[in-house]
């Protein structure tokens, strides 16, 4: 038997199949592009990313010899979120965690429950990011998508949803909307109270490696799965990835360099003290019972990477779809070989922790004549 785990990042998808002793039977990615449908807003089409998820899992499936799947979960991106209807169709695109329209959302929160108040229900520190802003903002704007919304969704549960399983959100994951108490562990009653979103638009929350259904028999058919593949509870990404690389004790931290940069620390307990809060450092739950993460991020870690191959790199690009070879190989073997006198602020979609500033903005400094690709680069 072999497990699937599916990874729904900001900026891509990836399926990889793991036997019962951990090593990797098959793994295949696929990118989804980011959508800007007006300035400074960002988006991603779950439609889109559905599609990637099936095409990866069946690719992957094909690769395998005796060891049929078994079992899946989700790890997601944070904050994303999307509304859909009865049948699972989404309503709108699905609002990304460095979106910045909900500015206003932002305000609504600092000038009334205040930050204070909200780190020590939510673990999260106050920021315009997180999925019960985006809820807000679609209540707002949108009234004619919010009165049709049958439940707003993560990644996580929008997935299980599709594969036909009770969509719940694990409890690391729902922590990243910034409404879920972290010490009790549900949703929170003032949060939502005072966003004015009723609790049973959110999805079931529970606990990592929960099965909540099997996938449903024509998904099943159409990936080439046996009809008795069960649907268990992930987590939030990063708590998913320092697990996976062995954070099983306090202290201990993994530094993940994906769409963000990300330093996850593991906790015995929450720490939701005045040196948290001043640092702007998330507290969540852990995919482990019981325990709890911390977490430091840069915001654009290989988003920015992506943003450098999608500007700069067209013919390193075209390079590697003629010859087959990785584009950021391609990039890599052109970088200018001594260390230059260039300074970056990689702020592009505003600053992590601990300023978490979302306003700041991104910087090159040291430019010069002398200056070309090979030492952007």
């Amino acid at each position: 038997m072999s497990i699937l785990g599916i990874d729904i990042g900001t900026t891509g998808c990836k399926a990889v199949v793991f036997n019962r002793h951990g090593d990797i039977l098959a793994s295949q990615y696929k990118e989804h592009p980011l959508l800007h449908p007006n300035p400074g807003w960002t988006e991603l089409d779950p439609n889109l990313v559905f599609k990637n998820i099936k095409n990866i899992i069946k690719t992957a499936n094909q690769r395998l010899n005796k060891d049929k799947i078994k079992a899946l979960a989700i790890s997601s991106q944070g904050e994303a979120v999307m509304p859909v209807d009865r049948t699972g169709e989404c309503l709108y695109n699905a609002i990304v965690t460095f979106d910045g329209r909900t500015g206003e959302q932002y305000q609504f929160w600092k000038e009334g429950l205040g930050k204070k108040t909200i780190f020590e229900i939510t673990g999260m520190p106050l920021n315009p990011m997180y999925s019960i802003n985006k809820i807000m903002w679609l209540k707002k704007n949108r009234r004619d998508i919010y009165k049709k919304t049958f439940k707003f969704l993560c990644f996580e549960d929008f997935v299980q949803m599709k594969f036909g399983a009770n969509p719940t959100i694990s409890y690391s994951l729902a922590a990243r909307t910034s409404a879920f108490d972290v010490r009790k562990k549900e949703w929170s009653k003032t949060m939502l109270e005072q966003a004015g979103v009723e609790e049973g638009l959110l999805a079931t929350c529970g606990p990592s490696a929960k099965v909540i259904g099997i996938v449903d028999k024509k998904i099943s058919e159409e990936l080439g799965l046996d009809n008795d593949v069960a649907v268990a509870t992930g987590g939030h990404d990063q708590a998913c990835g320092a697990y996976g690389a062995g954070i099983v004790k306090e202290n201990v931290a993994m530094n993940a360099a994906g769409t963000s940069d990300v330093i996850t620390v593991m906790l015995d307990k929450p720490y939701l003290n005045e040196i948290m809060l001043e640092n702007n450092y998330a507290c969540a739950p852990y995919v482990i019972p019981d325990k709890y993460t911390a977490l430091t991020f840069n915001l654009t870690g290989g988003l920015l990477l992506k943003w450098y191959r999608d500007t700069f790199c067209y013919e390193e690009t075209q390079l590697a779809k003629e010859t087959g070879k990785n584009v950021y190989k391609i990039i890599d073997d052109s970088i200018y070989s001594k260390p230059v006198n260039l300074f970056i602020l990689p702020h592009f979609v505003g600053s992590g922790t601990p300023t978490l500033d979302a306003n700041s903005r991104g910087v090159i400094i040291g430019l010069d004549l002398e200056t070309d690709k090979s030492k952007l680069s």
